[in-house]
């Protein structure tokens, strides 16, 4: 789940060859843009945020700079592409975002 948050004054259409990193993310892509996640909505882009803390359980893998997995500066963090979705170390474990 994620919360619905306008990105205001975001001329740029997110799509195909639009430049920036495609991640499939639920039902829709989210496209990395200035260290964040913007989704199309409707008529206008959202931040895709998490609404919610969501552990990833059983995840033994550490990510890292080296591990395989394309990390996504996301904040002042980054989050790994595992699976179809995104990880982020939180605590002494992993979150799904």
């Amino acid at each position: 789940m994620t919360t619905h948050a306008p990105h205001t004054d975001h001329s740029h259409h997110h799509g195909s060859g639009c430049g920036h990193v495609a991640l499939p993310h639920d039902d829709h892509t989210d496209y990395v843009h200035d260290g964040h996640l913007h989704r199309t909505h409707d008529d206008h882009v959202d931040e895709c945020e998490p609404s919610g803390h969501t552990v990833h359980e059983g995840h033994d893998h550490q990510h890292r700079d080296d591990c395989g997995h394309v990390a996504v500066p996301h904040g002042d963090h980054v989050d790994y592409v595992h699976d179809g979705h995104r990880h982020a170390q939180h605590q002494g474990h992993w979150d799904d975002h």
